[in-house]
């Protein structure tokens, strides 16, 4: 029983957490950690109100409660 309460509170409160609003400087930081991990070298990411996105293609991240959208474009 108390397994299954302490898993109950762990599941519950990991689930709050993802549910948060993420601001948007520090999810793009956490984007940019990743892309240049995998060797990316030159590359653009812009924060953008929803109402801008142009290619949904492009948008790798969405912050400050779904308002806005984080632009991944690669530049050769």
């Amino acid at each position: 029983m108390k397994l299954w309460i302490t898993l109950l509170l762990a599941s519950l409160s990991s689930g709050l957490a993802m549910a948060a609003p993420k601001p948007c400087e520090e999810l793009k930081q956490e984007i940019e950690v990743k892309i240049q991990a995998a060797g990316v070298a030159s590359y653009t990411l812009e924060i953008v109100p929803n109402a801008e996105v142009e290619d949904p293609g492009m948008v790798v991240g969405s912050c400050d409660g779904g308002s806005k959208k984080i632009i991944y474009q690669r530049n050769d």
